[in-house]
């Protein structure tokens, strides 16, 4: 459900009202006496963002010195609002020069009338791309002493561009070289057994892009994704070339990103912004290649003495490598003394945390580095509990590795001049929560 927002309040820090629209009749002119009541004066304001009074609900988010307060009377999607509040800002500070403030708002607030009724309307969040309402609203906010953004330009070609739908890019745009550069960066989460079973593994992805190209573009990418070589074969009437194919869950594409087209043939296809920009999100839970698997043997000699074998194997090519990584190896609080044997990199006993931190700065694919440690014990009367073993845990970056398998087959470049393009491809894997128990 959408926001559907009764009235919006922008409050100082002494609750006094700069600005406020209401959009709504279902609410009363007196609502802002009921937030400055029962959650200013009460100093819980740093308690909970959504607080509801009476029939009413509160949403409320600080900005610099300024509370931005969303009042509904319904059960509106507060992750809306707040996203509305979030882009909202963003909005305001691209008229004002990078500033927020109240003191900017005070030098506005006619601007900041006519803008809220452009993105707001009957309570309902309308357009707030900043691109498109510096078309047609076109004055100029009084831009605050301090600020070292400079002033945008006045885009040409309004009527084509608040027609035609592509909001996120202007056109004009021209660069001497044309590229692309597209990153595929990959989360892995594992949760491992002490005896080597896999309790719970998946892959979080996100594709970023970074384009600049002239003109307006259109893109079309193409991955090594099941449904999508698929749908490829059947189109063009060839059986499917062999080769590993993944399956996706949970994408969530750019606005640019033809929705129509994907839901029809599966291909990418867009026109991208000018710049850098989030193109694609995914989620992997089956056929996940783990970077490394860890092997831990700890054992208790007795109270005061324990002794630590962890041995780290990379799995991805022998070309490749990882860099910075780092292994904790939790240990009891009461440890006194440690001492080290690697193979590979550093280790050290870090009080803070209780754990042995071992770091290997450039880890290569199929080898085995090994720590062996001895951890001497203070022994103590009161502590009567057993000592319950955290997980172990990885921190780890591997270029040119993706976990799930997924590839870039090809990123096609048309646009009606015919230039050439250079399209750069790098893929990332990093540790999202890698544990194993011991």
């Amino acid at each position: 459900m959408p926001v559907a927002a009764s009235a919006i309040y922008f409050l100082n820090l002494r609750g006094d009202v700069l600005i406020n629209r209401l959009y709504r009749d279902d609410v009363g002119g007196n609502m802002v006496d009921a937030f400055r009541t029962h959650i200013m004066q009460t100093k819980e304001l740093g308690i909970c963002p959504v607080r509801q009074i009476g029939g009413c609900s509160f949403f409320y988010m600080r900005i610099s010195n300024v509370y931005i307060v969303i009042v509904v009377s319904s059960n509106a999607n507060v992750s809306c609002a707040f996203k509305f509040v979030v882009e909202a800002v963003a909005l305001f500070k691209s008229y004002f020069g990078g500033a927020f403030d109240e003191d900017a708002i005070r030098n506005n607030f006619v601007l900041i009338y006519e803008l809220l009724d452009e993105i707001m309307d009957f309570g309902y969040p309308q357009n707030l791309s900043p691109e498109i309402l510096k078309l047609y609203i076109t004055q100029e906010g009084v831009r605050s002493p301090f600020s070292s953004k400079p002033a945008e330009k006045p885009v040409p070609n309004a009527t084509l561009q608040v027609t035609g739908a592509v909001g996120w890019r202007r056109e004009g745009l021209v660069y001497k070289k044309n590229e692309v550069f597209l990153d595929i960066i990959e989360s892995v989460n594992l949760l491992m057994s002490s005896k080597g079973s896999v309790l719970r593994c998946d892959v979080t992805g996100k594709i970023l892009m970074k384009c600049f190209l002239s003109g307006m573009p259109d893109l079309k990418l193409g991955l090594n994704d099941k449904i999508g070589l698929e749908k490829e074969s059947e189109i063009k009437s060839r059986p499917t070339k062999s080769g590993k194919t993944i399956e996706l869950d949970d994408v969530t594409f750019h606005q640019c990103v033809n929705l129509t087209r994907f839901n029809s043939e599966k291909t990418v296809s867009f026109v991208p912004p000018d710049g850098e920009f989030e193109l694609m999100k995914y989620r992997i839970t089956e056929g996940v290649n783990l970077p490394f698997r860890v092997l831990p043997t700890i054992k208790e000699l007795g109270r005061t003495r324990m002794e630590v074998n962890v041995k780290v194997k990379s799995v991805f090519g022998a070309k490749m490598f990882a860099l910075g990584v780092v292994v904790k190896v939790p240990v009891p609080k009461q440890t006194a003394k440690t001492s080290f044997q690697v193979t590979s990199g550093r280790a050290k006993y870090n009080p803070a945390i209780d754990c042995l931190v071992w770091k290997i700065r450039k880890f290569p694919g199929q080898t085995e580095p090994t720590l062996s440690a001895e951890v001497e014990l203070i022994s103590t009367i009161t502590e009567k509990k057993s000592w319950t073993r955290p997980p172990i845990q990885m921190e780890f970056q591997v270029p040119m590795f993706t976990a799930s398998g997924l590839r870039v087959r090809f990123l096609k470049v048309w646009e009606r001049s015919g230039y050439n393009t250079v399209e750069w491809v790098r893929y990332i894997t990093k540790a999202g929560s890698y544990e194993i128990r011991c």
